[in-house]
């Protein structure tokens, strides 16, 4: 079906018409942004980081982080959501852990407090830049502005606790995933 343009000579496919507008400048460069890190992060791949769209949605995609060696997270996978906003890269992606985890930085929500993903954001930073952030902070808890205070405490005070607590934490998801409840 065809719309006609506001002077009735040129025939407008009714798909073009205001109703669907072409989509804006500003969204076209968050697309070709995205598309680029996407290529990059698969040409170049970084051990332990990987990231991807979901399905056919290039603002929201998941990412899995292996946990540091020598830092109680070693050996365990971590997912992530990564939602970017029609702004990015002037201002930061929403990230959250989706794995449950424990850690003084990052509450039970899976928010996380981290300076370049908020106020030190910069447009230079990217998907891989973020997670590598989050695998330093994985070692090097910022203690002195901790989302979860107890974390904070024991990471400071009983390291062999704050692993065991690591570890439990993340056993229970395990569980809840192969469908035994955490039992």
């Amino acid at each position: 079906m065809e719309a006609t343009s506001s002077q009735g000579a040129v025939p407008v496919p009714a798909d073009k018409t205001m109703s669907n507008p072409a989509p804006s400048a500003s969204n076209m460069n968050v697309t070709k942004r995205l598309q680029s890190e996407l290529m990059n992060l698969m040409m170049s791949p970084t051990p332990g980081i990987s990231a991807f769209p979901n399905d056919a949605d290039l603002l929201n995609w998941t990412a899995t982080m292996e946990g540091p060696s020598e830092t109680p997270y070693a050996g365990l996978s971590l997912k992530l959501s990564f939602e970017f906003p029609s702004t990015y890269p002037l201002t930061p992606p929403t990230v959250l852990f989706k794995t449950p985890i424990y850690h003084p930085n990052i509450d039970f929500s899976g928010r996380i407090c981290l300076d370049i993903l908020k106020e030190k954001w910069s447009a230079i930073y990217n998907v891989q830049t973020v997670l590598l952030s989050l695998q330093s902070l994985l070692g090097e808890p910022n203690n002195a502005s901790p989302l979860n205070g107890e974390a904070a405490e024991l990471w400071d005070k009983d390291q062999a606790e704050f692993k065991r607590k690591v570890l439990a934490r993340h056993r229970d998801l395990t569980d809840e995933e192969a469908g035994m409840g955490g039992f």
